[in-house]
């Protein structure tokens, strides 16, 4: 589900869109000026939610981009495997397999509390909360 659509030009750093069907974070977002002949072109660097890739998206500025909807939910660790975490959701008490972020693969431990995204459906492990 969409939450609103926004220009390119309104792409700040920390923003989270949408583009080719990935969810992705602004890092910068470099906009040159309207010329005679046509419209301010966006120079977006941004970094995959999910995968932590990096990609540029050269865009003119009149072109949107879809915000998703977050869901931001609390669980608790129960195993820790090589590339996810077994977790159990703090309001359902469902039992779940998440990946998760790099950074924090270091500080997983069972029995330890996380926050997890749920973006457009697909779930990943973000912080420790």
């Amino acid at each position: 589900m969409v939450l609103k659509l926004i220009d390119a030009t309104e792409i700040h750093p920390g923003t989270i869109f949408t583009a080719d069907g990935e969810t992705y974070s602004a890092k910068s977002n470099d906009v040159s000026k309207t010329g005679k002949h046509g419209a301010s072109k966006c120079r977006i660097e941004a970094v995959n939610l999910i995968t932590g890739k990096k990609k540029i998206v050269a865009v003119p500025g009149g072109d949107r981009f879809e915000v998703p909807l977050i869901i931001k939910k609390r669980a608790q660790v129960l195993s820790v495997l090589e590339n996810s975490a077994s977790v159990m959701d703090m309001e359902s008490y469902e039992t779940i397999e998440l990946p998760f972020v790099e950074e924090i693969r270091g500080q997983l431990a069972p029995e330890q509390q996380v926050e997890y995204w749920d973006i457009e459906g697909k779930k990943i492990i973000m912080r420790i909360a």
